[in-house]
């Protein structure tokens, strides 16, 4: 009996989850919130010495993993009945990638979004020009966002995963209502 129980508290609890997932990808596909996406799978942490904002081939970027990972977020993203989106993104390769393969649309560089892992004195300055940034989303828009651990976990005190995905009600509240967390495909 308890086992029975148990299987159905299970149950009961993946479809909520579930239904919560529906209600953020719905709330995505009408602009009442938007994904907040880290970049996929780039081995490493941080930046090489040497690192130039200009220069791909200092930064640490994708593998094919990563790429594979971003082709699958945009097929995800398709799938969910996104086919196209505003996409901002850290001006870092691995960001700016992770964008580009998941091919939604034209692909805007936003400094807000750039890493600040390497000088986390600009963390509050960062987050509040990002924080602006969505607040001048016109009403209704889609928006994909691709950016870094250190930026999503000082805008929401979530600590994603390479490729992890938050949708996150708009307008932003203080911390962010954060309607679902969507793995890595």
């Amino acid at each position: 009996m308890c086992r029975a129980g148990l299987l159905i508290c299970l149950l009961y609890s993946l479809e909520l989850a579930q239904a919560d997932e529906h209600d953020a990808w719905q709330a995505l596909r009408e602009g009442h919130a938007i994904l907040v996406l880290r970049h996929a799978t780039a081995p490493g942490l941080g930046d090489p010495g040497g690192f130039n904002i200009d220069d791909c081939k200092t930064q640490r970027n994708l593998d094919e993993r990563g790429r594979a990972e971003a082709r699958r977020w945009g097929a995800r993203l398709r799938q969910a009945g996104i086919t196209s989106a505003r996409v901002l993104s850290s001006r870092w390769c691995r960001a700016l990638e992770t964008a580009q393969f998941m091919a939604l649309g034209v692909v805007e560089p936003l400094p807000a979004l750039d890493s600040f892992f390497t000088s986390p004195i600009t963390e509050r300055h960062q987050t509040a020009a990002l924080r602006r940034a969505v607040e001048v989303l016109a009403p209704g828009e889609v928006a994909v966002l691709v950016t870094h651990q250190v930026n999503i976990t000082a805008l929401t005190g979530i600590f994603p995963q390479s490729g992890e995905g938050l949708i996150l009600a708009r307008p932003l509240a203080v911390p962010p209502v954060v309607l679902a967390r969507i793995a890595p495909p």
